[in-house]
């Protein structure tokens, strides 16, 4: 079970964008994650006009390591740590490491 789904509220813990948070767009293989608004690079296109693309700047989110981002926890309004929990009835669910409170409602 991976402890970081698309969707998932995330606070970057690294990097430039250290402290700023964002939704997950997209799982990278097995250890990367697009978030939005998160890890901007600027990239210069040549046109192509058998495709009819326009040539410039273009501004896209890349991948970060799954190392360097942390769920966020609502209760805390924190940064937190995110551990896999079996449930009496075999289900596996994640949760938060500090409070212990899980995360998949």
């Amino acid at each position: 079970m991976r402890k970081f789904r698309k969707g998932d509220e995330v606070v970057a813990i690294a990097g430039k964008d250290k402290g700023k948070r964002g939704p997950i767009r997209e799982m990278v293989g097995l250890d990367g994650v697009v978030v939005e608004g998160l890890n901007q690079v600027r990239k210069h296109v040549r046109p192509n006009p058998a495709k009819g693309e326009n040539g410039g700047i273009l501004t896209k989110e890349m991948p970060l390591h799954i190392s360097n981002v942390a769920l966020f926890n609502p209760a805390t309004q924190k940064a937190d740590r995110v551990g896999i929990r079996i449930l009496e009835d075999g289900k596996k669910v994640r949760v938060f490491k500090s409070n212990g409170e899980v995360v998949d409602a």
